[in-house]
């Protein structure tokens, strides 16, 4: 199973960098880092990515449609980590049954952009039991990540 992540404009270097570790530890084979989301080499993301920088292949591009426009023609399908009428519960997919897999996840205030959902073939959450509706962007990324690979 082919497995990336694309970060939409993740704004945080530790964020960005827990994210490299999680897709090291969870067997992503890449990072798709899109607009504003920063690139390494950058201190903070090493220092929280343990240096998962050097051992995941990533690539940056300004254009996120177009990166998205090339993962489908190659057989990528595509999951949004977000909140919308449409998501379903992560735990109801099989992942296994997708041989290429991109996981998006959206900047930490103003989410995943609209003109990414519309674009992603499904949309998934992740139930939430009390108060706030959200985890941190990379403990989101982590849990998905996770239940993907296993």
């Amino acid at each position: 199973m082919q497995k990336i992540i694309l970060l939409d404009s993740i704004r945080s270097l530790q964020n960005v960098g827990a994210i490299f570790r999680n897709a090291d530890g969870s067997g992503f084979q890449k990072i798709i880092l899109t607009w504003h989301t920063p690139t390494p080499p950058r201190g903070d993301i090493s220092k929280t990515a343990l240096w998962a920088e050097n051992t995941i292949d990533w690539e940056y591009h300004e254009n996120i449609i177009e990166i998205l426009k090339e993962l489908r023609n190659d057989g990528f399908q595509i999951f949004a980590v977000e909140l919308t009428p449409t998501a379903i519960d992560y735990r109801t997919l099989f992942w296994k049954k997708f041989q290429k897999i991109c996981l998006v996840m959206g900047n930490e205030v103003s989410w995943v952009s609209q003109e990414v959902l519309d674009f992603c073939d499904k949309h998934v959450i992740i139930p939430m039991h009390w108060q706030k509706n959200s985890l941190n962007v990379s403990v989101a990324a982590w849990i998905v990540m996770y239940a993907i690979s296993n």
